[in-house]
């Protein structure tokens, strides 16, 4: 009876693909082409017949290019009205069987999980940022969704800086790692942010000043405020 019983369900399934690639009309000939409301379900068309597909649970259609077969994360695909999905295949810290997705412990936020056919792996996101599952992603505390992950307690110095939130950018485009920023009365002093969450301080060698454009320390004439800084350095230590 049980023989019968799982030949019965497999007719049902194979039925229900071959009414389901029926239904479905080729745009073109050949080609991949996706569900109208199924994003990881799609078709590949020889010849005008239609074939049903289904990608590896938790991977996506990518319909970008009609000639290529492929099945991607959420991160690279974009599915727009096709809302629906599969039938998760879930395994122990693997929501589905293919994707990145929270860390089961709740407060590692700068840690997440990539699952692949099932199997759970642990990544760290870089220094700073946490796991945004909403964008499938690692961002700055304050530009995640995970608001239970935004740091209440901040490192402060002890004249009351801290570091700002959000990636500071070099002159060449580049994001800068450890970000420097300008002392609000020494021109001479500068901070700096490990990571870009804790807070240093550094100071340029002598006769020199730091530079808040190109973020490096310069003579004091390409520094506007700073031009005389050791004149009137020196006129204050003969006052003194």
């Amino acid at each position: 009876m049980r023989s019968n019983s799982q030949s019965a369900t497999l007719l049902v399934l194979l039925f229900a693909g071959w009414s389901s690639a029926q239904q479905f009309v080729c745009p073109e000939k050949n080609g991949y082409f996706p569900d109208p409301v199924q994003c990881d379900l799609y078709y590949h068309c020889s010849r005008g017949v239609a074939e049903e597909k289904l990608c590896p649970d938790g991977l996506l259609f990518d319909d970008s290019n009609p000639s290529h077969e492929r099945c991607d994360t959420s991160v690279n695909v974009e599915c727009g009205e096709r809302t629906e999905l599969q039938e998760p295949k879930s395994t122990k810290g693997c929501p589905r069987a293919n994707g990145f997705f929270r860390h089961y412990d709740t407060g590692a936020c700068d840690k997440f999980i990539n699952c692949i056919d099932g199997v759970p792996n642990e990544l760290p996101c870089p220094p700073g940022l946490v796991y945004d599952d909403s964008a499938s992603t690692c961002a700055w505390p304050t530009e995640s969704l995970r608001k239970d992950c935004i740091q209440s307690k901040k490192d402060i110095l002890e004249d009351g800086f801290s570091c700002p939130e959000g990636e500071v950018t070099l002159p060449n485009g580049r994001t800068q790692p450890h970000p420097t920023f300008p002392h609000p009365e020494d021109c001479q002093k500068f901070y700096i942010c490990r990571n870009g969450v804790t807070p240093q301080h550094g100071s340029c060698p002598g006769g020199t000043v730091y530079n808040d454009v190109s973020f490096k320390c310069d003579d004091p004439e390409n520094v506007p405020g700073c031009e005389n800084w050791y004149e009137d350095e020196d006129k204050k230590a003969k006052k003194s």
